[in-house]
């Protein structure tokens, strides 16, 4: 019985990894698709400022080489954590499965309490919510981001942290390195200092160093609020809700393990999963 059970679930994971996860996850938003082409033009328009104003005409090789190095490294795992926020799955429970052949086949008993979504028809897991913008529910959903056109929820949270990480380094060195051009260019009238003109060159340091702070101070803020979601096992949408807590609270430690895996390095690499959350799709439905 639980071997047919169990093929039952496979089958029903497969189908919905092969049209909704399996090939790519993308949500179809208008919204969250410019906010995110918005995104890399940000991150664009910085390379363009760092490279071809402050560091490839700086007269400083040495200097110059270590900071290319930095923003470039820096760079790479932003956008790189973005595009894995963006096109991973963030849990989403397939859609449409609180049938009564599928409960049967769950083994839940006559009266036995089952959540249902009245939204997507789905069976919800515990602290599963339901978004009304990727239209299904979402395990351990923490928000719904337009700027990575996705929710952040318990597959992707590693890769959102990254973002908000990485972005905020690089938009901490862009600040630096503008104001410093700035400080420079002001010492030596102008000479020989950038390529541009200098009113051209004021234009461009000056947006840039807007467009840094800025982000600087979201990205860090965005960074400490899912710092202290995960450290207290509570996500965000649970923290405005006030909801108590019907689950098990793991440790801190246990809480930071559950969404970046065992200790390592990795831990900042957007290229590496952490450990899977479940040891068959059987748990994907406990509740």
């Amino acid at each position: 019985m639980m071997e047919y059970e169990y093929t039952s679930f496979r089958k029903e994971i497969d189908f919905h990894n092969r049209c909704c996860g399996g090939m790519l996850w993308c949500i179809r938003d208008i919204c969250g698709i410019i906010c995110a082409i918005l995104t890399w033009l940000l991150i664009l328009y910085a390379e363009f400022v760092v490279m071809s104003v402050i560091l490839i005409p700086s007269p400083y090789p040495f200097y110059s080489v270590v900071n290319v190095v930095i923003f470039q490294f820096c760079a790479f795992l932003a956008f790189s954590s973005h595009l894995k926020t963006m096109f991973t799955d963030p849990g989403a429970v397939p859609k449409g499965n609180a049938t009564k052949e599928m409960i049967k086949q769950m083994g839940y008993r006559e009266g036995q309490v089952i959540f249902k979504c009245p939204k997507c028809c789905s069976i919800k897991p515990d602290r599963a919510h339901h978004c009304s913008v990727c239209q299904r529910c979402i395990r351990k959903m923490d928000h719904h981001c337009p700027w990575v056109n996705n929710c952040v929820g318990e597959n992707n949270q590693k890769y959102f942290v990254l973002f908000t990480f990485y972005i905020a380094v690089l938009s901490l060195h862009s600040l630096f390195l503008a104001i410093n051009q700035f400080l420079m260019c002001i010492r030596h009238e102008w000479k020989e200092c950038t390529t541009y003109s200098p009113p051209a060159t004021v234009v461009l340091l000056l947006f840039l160093i807007f467009e840094a702070l800025l982000f600087a101070i979201f990205t860090a803020v965005m960074l400490g609020t899912q710092v202290q979601a995960i450290w207290n096992d509570e996500t965000g949408i649970e923290q405005l809700k006030k909801e108590q807590a019907r689950w098990v609270k793991k440790s801190r430690w246990k809480s930071i393990q559950a969404v970046f895996g065992r200790f390592s390095i990795l831990w900042l690499s957007p290229f590496a999963k952490p450990a899977p959350k479940y040891k068959n799709e059987l748990d994907l439905y406990s509740v």
